[in-house]
């Protein structure tokens, strides 16, 4: 699944968010100073109440997202009634937080106790009018764009099947948008008979959808392994016996319940949340690098200063796409770009392919590595340059290791391995690097995968410090 327009949406409901309670702020202030008729007996600086009042926006949007107002279910299921209601308690619950704030740490946020009563009041309305406002922008461009909604193919012979179909015809604003089914003309409706197909592989060639609600249980498997081959999200409509033991996150589509079964957790607004840090720990990252990576590269032109200090390669990241990740050459130059078999041939060593392929794709003083390569291997310096393809979005600080294009035939689940972004370090750098065997480094990366979370990438990060420092498992 290439395409993901929820984020935009849950993006602009937290910016939207953001903006209408720093402008209840600025309401409140000029409520008090200027409308207000009686007298105030403080100094009118409205920029140091607003700076001071920025400070906690943090605490007000994590309050919003502890009343549930950023999940997917508020939006799509929920009445407009049901999320004022909770917009109401999150305003006045975030106002006694910041009072509570100011009163410990002495702050003095409110020069006057009612400009607090003011911002909750101004920022509950502004809350709901913003928030109203993106859902009618949202609800346009489902309407009107074919590109803002997730192309959809129902597999499956059930009754839930032609209500499915009817259900998305008729709601564009579900974010979904008709493109196939799967199943027995009379299961679908007469109008929609049009988009029916006799296989699931006809459809996936013909439709190239972005998502697949299967309704029935018949060839479960094969159809979900048909998604993950293509990274298309996955809903499966349970019947009602198998709700009550469920597995996944059950959704409402419609008044139909499907179960979402997510390849890893890190989709939708979580996505969203590890870019941020990658572009924050990585633009730290990057500072604190300068200097040493100033000191190697002049060190890998005073070595041989006829050939490039940076080596370019091409790898795999998510979705099966290609980038350029970036080095510091710790190869003979004669030998870079070259596959392991293609260098050990050209040396004349070619005994050495098995025993390279054999041993976990490692090999003791391995000839291609220059003298200062090999430091720079062994202290992981080498891979400071990937900090810029952080930046860039082409990995993430944290992630399975980049594959490259020609050793896709050793993974059987490499469907899985490319659901997500590759990382700069991962579950199994910091777990021996090379030290395990490759069957124990992609089963670790698998289990990342499966079972992403902030913290995890957080501890891995920290371990990956200790394991450079230590030089565990580094060849």
């Amino acid at each position: 699944m290439k395409k993901d327009y929820g984020i935009i949406f849950h993006v602009s409901l937290i910016f939207g968010d953001a903006l209408a309670i720093i402008l209840s702020f600025l309401t409140a202030y000029f409520v008090r100073t200027h409308l207000d008729q009686r007298p105030f007996y403080f100094e009118s600086n409205p920029w140091q109440f607003l700076i001071s009042m920025l400070s906690l926006l943090p605490v007000y949007l994590i309050i919003l997202a502890c009343f549930g107002l950023y999940k997917k279910s508020i939006f799509l299921n929920s009445s407009r009634w049901r999320e004022s209601l909770r917009l109401f308690l999150a305003s006045i619950t975030g106002m006694m937080a910041i009072i509570t704030c100011d009163f410990f740490f002495d702050l003095d946020l409110f020069p006057v106790r009612v400009m607090a009563l003011y911002s909750a009041m101004a920022c509950f309305i502004l809350l709901c009018l913003f928030r109203g406002t993106v859902r009618i922008v949202r609800t346009f461009a489902l309407k009107h764009s074919k590109n803002a909604t997730l192309s959809a193919i129902i597999v499956g012979n059930h009754a839930n099947t032609e209500y499915l179909a009817d259900y998305i015809s008729a709601f564009p604003e579900s974010g979904f948008r008709l493109s196939g089914v799967v199943a027995s003309a009379k299961y679908i409706p007469k109008d929609l008979r049009g988009c029916q197909y006799s296989s699931l592989k006809e459809a996936l060639k013909r439709v190239q959808p972005d998502v697949v609600f299967q309704t029935d249980d018949k060839n479960s498997d094969y159809v979900y392994r048909q998604t993950l081959n293509r990274h298309l999200l996955y809903y499966y409509v349970p019947s009602s016996m198998a709700l009550s033991s469920q597995v996944g996150e059950l959704e409402l589509i419609g008044s139909t319940p499907a179960i979402f079964v997510p390849v890893t957790p890190l989709a939708g607004n979580a996505r969203f949340i590890k870019r941020l840090s990658d572009i924050i720990l990585g633009g730290i990252a990057l500072i604190l690098a300068a200097v040493p990576m100033l000191a190697i590269w002049l060190a890998e032109k005073l070595s041989d200063p006829k050939s490039p200090a940076f080596y370019s390669e091409v790898r795999l990241s998510r979705y099966n796409q290609r980038f350029r990740i970036y080095k510091f050459r710790s190869m003979k130059m004669e030998y870079c770009g070259l596959s392991p078999e293609e260098a050990f041939v050209k040396m004349g060593r070619p005994g050495l392919i098995k025993k390279y392929r054999k041993n976990g794709d490692k090999i003791d003083n391995d000839p291609r590595i220059t003298r200062l390569g090999r430091f720079l291997r062994a202290t992981s310096l080498d891979e400071l340059p990937q900090l810029f393809n952080v930046l860039k979005g082409d990995i993430s600080l944290v992630g399975p290791r980049a594959l490259v294009p020609g050793e896709l035939r050793h993974y059987g689940d490499r469907s899985l391995l490319l659901s997500v972004k590759s990382g700069l370090t991962g579950l199994a750098q910091v777990s021996g690097r090379r030290d395990i065997s490759f069957d124990e480094r992609r089963a670790l990366d698998i289990y990342y995968i499966q079972n992403w979370s902030l913290g995890l990438d957080f501890r891995i990060i920290l371990r990956t410090i200790g394991a450079v420092i230590s030089h565990k498992g580094a060849k």
